[in-house]
């Protein structure tokens, strides 16, 4: 064998993927499924489908806000009905737009504007020089203004919109026919983990979108088991164990009824047997992939956080896993919080610096933050606990 033989076969081994999987992209996250493989979202489906169906004739759709915890399919079927009123509309000859932002990555008036605009210019190939930074909320609604006039119909999926940092954003688009900025029919599609959303509009705001609510209840095990066997062609014939799937959806229905971690422990547990080129992905794969999972979830939540907050993190993290108790007060996690600083070589932040970023975490989910009752002689204070394990908080932030 020559030594040029030698390297190509040097370059097949090194991108070998295995015989594990044979469609990977139905285990992604962000793969909109065709509707047969939607499972028990019948009426949701139906409720959305009403919301946007006078769009395919060119008429206004209605603005949504949908509820529910993570992974109980709100974005899927929010997208899949979009995609499917887009074809609808394009056969009528009606001009139909839509943008998807996940208000995690873009959390603030400006960061949605500009990704909306962003994305609707890169959709008609538009010749507009749209700045990435530089500029504000309103230049960025003034280029989305231009966009819209050659659309008749443009719905805005805002995904995780409890994270946004304020709510003018809704008030732009909700109001954009009536202050004439756009003749375009504007529709928006909220999807919120909280259902106390809505508590936090303003008056005005709420009075200005005139929305429609649907709540989407958790999938029990059956239907998480029927969404797994939906995605059992992402592995080749034979792959799966017999037990894999509804270990699984056990473990997901455990997790409240959450689909997205089902589908992703299973995507895991694929990976790991094809990491070790095994034949079949075992339950004992699934055990892994799951606490994989785990610690990669958490990764991509505190992803943009500061240095101090994983520091704050782990401070709690470390007070948990010693046993003494699962919430403990600021002034607890203050101390450990400034070894851990002290140690990485950074100034500690004040003590009620550190209270205020307790409290973002909290609202953030990352955390849970609560007063107790207080003792004679103590008054009510504020505790803060995980919403994770410390091992799976820790695992992350040592990477």
């Amino acid at each position: 064998m020559t030594n040029r033989d030698l390297n190509d076969a040097s370059d097949d081994d090194i991108f070998a993927t295995g015989d594990i999987f044979a469609r990977r992209e139905l285990l992604r996250v962000g793969h909109v499924p065709d509707r047969d493989r939607i499972v028990g979202r019948d009426t949701e489906l139906q409720n959305v489908g009403q919301a946007l169906g006078p769009a395919i004739d060119g008429g206004p759709p209605s603005n949504i806000v949908i509820y529910g915890k993570t992974g109980t399919g709100k974005s899927l079927v929010a997208r899949h009905v979009t995609q499917r009123a887009r074809e609808r509309a394009t056969m009528n000859d009606i001009q139909f737009s839509h943008a998807y932002v996940d208000c995690s990555d873009a959390n603030t008036e400006t960061r949605v504007a500009r990704e909306v605009t962003t994305q609707l210019a890169n959709e008609a190939s538009a010749t507009l020089d749209i700045p990435d930074k530089g500029i504000g909320a309103n230049e960025y609604y003034r280029y989305l203004w231009d966009l819209l006039e050659t659309r008749d119909i443009c719905i805005i999926l805002l995904d995780e919109i409890d994270i946004l940092r304020d709510d003018d954003i809704l008030m732009q688009l909700s109001r954009a026919e009536e202050t004439g900025k756009t003749d375009c029919y504007l529709g928006v599609i909220s999807i919120s983990n909280k259902i106390e959303f809505r508590d936090r509009l303003s008056e005005r705001i709420d009075s200005s979108l005139q929305d429609e609510d649907i709540i989407f209840q958790p999938y029990d095990a059956d239907q998480l088991r029927t969404i797994l066997e939906n995605r059992r062609d992402a592995f080749k014939s034979g792959v799966l164990q017999d037990g894999v799937i509804p270990k699984v959806a056990a473990l997901a229905a455990r997790e409240h009824g959450d689909a997205r971690k089902a589908i992703n422990i299973l995507q895991k547990a694929g990976e790991l047997a094809e990491r070790e080129n095994d034949d079949h992905v075992t339950e004992t794969h699934v055990e892994r992939g799951q606490r994989k999972a785990e610690v990669q979830r958490f990764q991509e939540l505190v992803s943009g956080s500061t240095p101090h907050v994983k520091y704050l993190l782990r401070a709690l993290a470390k007070l948990t896993e010693n046993r003494r108790g699962d919430a403990f007060s600021t002034h607890e996690i203050y101390q450990v919080y400034q070894s851990i600083a002290d140690a990485e070589g950074s100034d500690p932040l004040s003590q009620d610096r550190v209270y205020r970023l307790l409290k973002e975490q909290s609202f953030l989910g990352v955390t849970e933050s609560r007063h107790t009752g207080g003792g004679h002689s103590e008054g009510s204070y504020l505790e803060h606990r995980l919403m994770r394990g410390s091992d799976v908080v820790l695992a992350a932030l040592s990477d």
